[in-house]
């Protein structure tokens, strides 16, 4: 017996361990890709908003994977989920290292985008089962150990940007970055292989497809819907096809979610559709101000800077989501989440002034200090409160931020440091404005947008004023960025005078489900699939 507890607890920590490294093999590719947006936009030419592209391109798939794998991880098995992912992975590392071959611009502009998408969706594909499973290793303290899982995303973040710091020092090409990614994927591959996952506390529980379809209902998925629309628009726009406006996705998004509802016969949560819309300002405070953090501070204290504080705020995050269970105990949840809401803003208020390396610096911590919390908690809370809603509700959470900033997040970001830097141009050198943008179509309005090419055809003295403005741009979009954690801070508030006035916080436990902490605690094997 004693024998059958030790090979349970230590396949349940095996399992465990396995999740934490798949999830750091996303994060790492995902910041050594953002380390080389600006190389590439130099050498491909892209604008601010194509960048933006690209950025998303490595997000919303992300999310519609995660979605999609959701509604039939819990049939074909999270084994067989992480084999296609590592798939996704290799296929996504051999057509970005093609861009250069693509034969125009816009062309490698192309290649690049798909590549991004085809990492996003084995990102996706990862998550959608390391969420759920997670949740049902430890179903007693799941934000505890969903932050805990989560910390392996700020510590793929934090090695890409040392191997970014090593690469710019040895003089490592693009092409070798890239190629690095697929390390990490080895490693949890080798961990996994040939091992058995729990099923979820869902279908252990006996709760039916259809009711976790009703726990999630109609209204959430209008929002899937929206945003999945958007995400397909996006595609096709980006492969030059004719695509539809923000209306039309609204239109088209009611046409499809009209027959789910009529399925389901149930709006579902109210409050986890209201949980769904504050997920999307949390992704876009965290994963947008990732997405331009490290360009924005590395132009203005210098790219090795760059890379430094942002290792330096992946490391915080990584050490400090070990210790979410006594936090979460003080404070709850929801609170955790109102204090780091704060925190968040304070720091990006601070990131869109701050002049100096040192003031960089201590600003740049707080905003680490903020953001560490907002993705595994607001997971955790999910898992908590909508357990019927099993692997969907978990991922929907996840999938929805991530689409989100992925099709309106970050190509918004994008815009508003063009129209940024226009007015500042107008206003300090009027006479340039002509000579170094071009008219862009985005994704909310025509506008003039920096030009590359024009850029590079100017004395360097022009080259310089103009990079100046670039750089004052950026970074003062990062203060109109603190609005949304400012926004978040109001809903975790409302939520928590909600929870009081029902006397307050509780985790939702579903009646019958065995918890498998005590079947690998005690011995007792519980139910495995591949």
């Amino acid at each position: 017996m004693a024998n059958n507890q030790a090979s349970n607890t230590n396949h349940r920590f095996r399992l465990f361990v396995g999740c934490i490294v798949a999830l750091l093999a996303t994060s790492f590719g995902f910041a050594v890709r953002g380390q080389l947006l600006g190389e590439w936009s130099q050498l491909f030419n892209l604008t601010n908003e194509q960048v933006g592209y690209i950025q998303g391109a490595g997000l919303f798939p992300f999310a519609i994977t995660i979605i999609l794998f959701s509604l039939i991880v819990d049939k074909i098995g999270y084994g067989v989920s992480m084999a296609i992912a590592f798939g996704l992975h290799l296929v996504s590392a051999v057509v970005t290292l093609c861009a250069p071959l693509a034969g125009t611009e816009h062309a490698s502009f192309v290649v690049l985008y798909v590549g991004t998408l085809l990492f996003a969706l084995g990102n996706g594909t990862v998550e959608a089962a390391i969420n759920p499973a997670t949740a049902t290793l430890y179903p007693k303290e799941k934000t505890k150990y969903l932050s805990i899982l989560h910390a392996g995303w700020p510590a793929g973040l934090f090695l890409g940007a040392i191997l970014g710091i090593v690469m710019g020092n040895i003089g490592g090409g693009w092409q070798l970055r890239i190629a690095l990614i697929i390390l990490p994927m080895l490693v949890y591959g080798v961990i996994l292989l040939g091992q058995k996952f729990p099923v979820h506390e869902r279908v252990a529980a006996g709760v039916s497809y259809l009711d976790m379809l009703r726990e999630f209902g109609w209204g959430s998925s209008l929002i899937v819907f929206f945003l999945v629309v958007a995400g397909v628009n996006q595609i096709l726009l980006v492969l030059g096809i004719p695509a539809a406006g923000p209306l039309w996705w609204l239109l088209i998004a009611i046409a499809l979610t009209i027959p789910f509802g009529a399925y389901v016969k149930s709006f579902g949560r109210p409050m986890f559709v209201f949980l769904l819309l504050v997920m999307c300002l949390v992704a876009t405070t965290e994963l947008g101000g990732d997405s331009w953090m490290q360009k924005i501070i590395g132009a203005v204290s210098g790219e090795t800077e760059g890379a430094l504080f942002f290792a330096w705020m992946a490391l915080i995050m990584f050490v400090l989501r070990f210790y979410a269970g006594p936090l979460v105990h003080a404070f709850s949840p929801l609170g955790l989440l109102a204090i780091s809401g704060a925190v968040a803003c304070i720091g990006l208020v601070g990131l869109s002034w701050a002049g100096g390396m040192w003031a960089m610096f201590v600003v740049a911590t707080i905003y680490g200090l903020g953001k560490t919390y907002f993705w595994p908690t607001m997971l955790g809370v999910t898992a908590e409160q909508f357990p019927k809603g099993g692997a969907l509700a978990i991922n929907a959470i996840a999938g929805v931020g991530m689409i989100f900033v992925g099709t309106i997040g970050n190509p918004s970001i994008g815009t508003v440091v063009d129209q940024e830097f226009l007015t500042r141009m107008e206003q300090q050198n009027p006479k340039l404005v002509e000579k170094v943008t071009t008219e862009k179509d985005g994704l909310w309005m025509e506008y003039q947008g920096l030009d590359q090419e024009k850029l590079k055809q100017l004395p360097e003295e022009k080259q310089a004023q103009v990079q100046d403005v670039v750089r004052d741009s950026q970074q003062i979009t990062l203060g109109w960025l603190a609005i949304l954690p400012g926004m978040m801070v109001l809903c975790y508030l409302g939520l928590i005078l909600y929870f009081r006035s029902k006397g307050g916080y509780e985790a939702q436990e579903l009646t019958g489900h065995t918890s498998h902490s005590e079947e690998y605690g005690e011995g007792a094997e519980g139910p495995y699939e591949r």
